[in-house]
């Protein structure tokens, strides 16, 4: 994983609650090449946080990013907006990506708040048939809305003029061909699923900013072995793999722990995974995010 240390160039107020940040290398040196949808890791004083890239792949001078100034923040996104200043140095690791663009004929994009970031570079790549639903609280909070507003190929949909998006006049009837890709809240993740649900297989991408609520009640102990490190644990109820193993002494890279950002990623060697994430297959038997996913099985043999 690339470990870089950023020098923070420009800060920019993109909507009342969100604000951009351009990073570059001091030295001004080539960043790492990614492309639309990749995301990075940024260490911030209260820990990791994960942030699309909305610039421009093209430009490997910097990286831009923009976060929303959360009511309920943990403390990165307050950090962002009342402490970060132009100079300042940023740890990143990345970028990586779990919500690529994929060949279609046609695009639709459907971005809600904040999920607009990682949309942007796409609608730069997919090329001429391609259309944007954007919803948002009210037009003031939403992000890039000024330089989005005279394309018309985007409809800017602020729920306090429109109400809820209109997801049927948007996109359709099934069709083969299409590509649509969602990123916002759960509540327009959950409604696109639903209204795509008939629609041909692979045409729905979506991207989730954590991890679904999962009920934990009925949550048993299990035992997992790490094979090449040579140690058994038991995971009990209330504790993830990740935190099972790190008591033993098997230590695992992590960022997010929420299970969307993939770091943690693990082969399985042997046992019934029960996928928590946001980026597994529910059928994959092979690989599974300890940060947040346990076993329907007795027992776990991972690769570590």
């Amino acid at each position: 994983m690339t470990v870089l240390d950023l020098e923070v160039v420009q800060l920019r107020q993109e909507s009342d609650r969100v604000l951009s940040v351009v990073l570059a290398d001091p030295e001004r040196r080539l960043l790492p090449a990614w492309e639309p949808g990749a995301h990075i890791d940024v260490w911030l004083p209260s820990g990791v946080r994960q942030y699309s890239l909305c610039g421009d792949p093209a430009n490997r001078q910097e990286y831009r990013i923009a976060v929303l100034n959360e009511q309920e923040s943990r403390g990165g996104s307050r950090y962002v907006h009342s402490t970060l200043r132009p100079g300042d140095m940023v740890e990143i690791s990345g970028p990586r990506n779990h919500f690529e663009l994929e060949s279609a004929s046609e695009y639709i994009f459907v971005a809600g708040g904040i999920g607009i970031t990682p949309l942007l570079p796409m609608m730069q790549a997919a090329g001429d048939n391609w259309h944007l639903l954007y919803g948002g609280q009210t037009r003031r909070s939403m992000a890039f809305a000024d330089e989005l507003d005279d394309n018309p190929r985007v409809q800017i949909r602020p729920q306090d003029e429109y109400g809820l998006l209109d997801l049927a006049a948007a996109l359709g009837t099934p069709r083969p061909g299409v590509g649509v890709y969602c990123c916002g809240p759960a509540p327009l993740i959950a409604a696109i699923e639903a209204f795509c649900a008939d629609w041909p297989a692979g045409t729905l991408h979506v991207e989730h900013f954590s991890a679904a609520e999962v009920d934990t009640s009925n949550d048993v102990a299990f035992e997992v072995t790490a094979q090449r490190s040579g140690v058994s644990v038991t995971v009990q109820p209330d504790e993830t793999v990740l935190d099972a193993l790190e008591t033993v002494g098997v230590s695992l890279p992590y960022a997010c722990r929420d299970g969307v950002c993939g770091s943690c990623a693990t082969r399985v060697l042997s046992g019934t995974p029960e996928h928590r994430d946001m980026l597994t297959d529910p059928d994959d038997t092979v690989i599974m995010m300890p940060c947040i996913s346990r076993a329907s099985s007795n027992e776990l043999v991972l690769d570590v």
